[in-house]
């Protein structure tokens, strides 16, 4: 699957899908400060969806109706980045045919869509 990884989201989580064989490109390291609607857009243009642990992407999603091609929002708070990267990677293996085109949360209890 392709991704486009928001600054929010760690580098350990980035790794973990590269490891796992994801194409994923990283705005951290790509064009760090850009704004949301940057990154919303090129996760359009590499036709990616984006993982973020920013809310906002909510707000222009459902507010504002911008066209992606799915967000992953991690609610994962409390956890390590290595405890992280491995629910990601889980949640990402056993539900890939549900992510594309959705709006969907990753908490530590599993995967919903909204």
């Amino acid at each position: 699957m392709k991704f486009v990884g928001d600054e929010s989201v760690e580098s350990q989580i980035i790794e973990r899908l590269r490891f796992d064989g994801h194409e994923v490109w990283y705005v951290a390291e790509m064009n760090p400060g850009i704004s949301d609607d940057e990154v919303l857009q090129t996760a359009n243009t590499f036709g990616c969806i984006l993982i973020t642990g920013d809310k906002d992407f909510g707000e222009l999603v459902f507010r504002e109706k911008k066209v992606h091609q799915g967000v992953l929002l991690l609610r994962l708070t409390g956890i390590t980045n290595q405890s992280k990267a491995e629910i990601v990677s889980a949640v990402i293996i056993s539900n890939q045919d549900q992510l594309a085109g959705a709006f969907s949360v990753i908490t530590p209890g599993g995967l919903r869509h909204r």
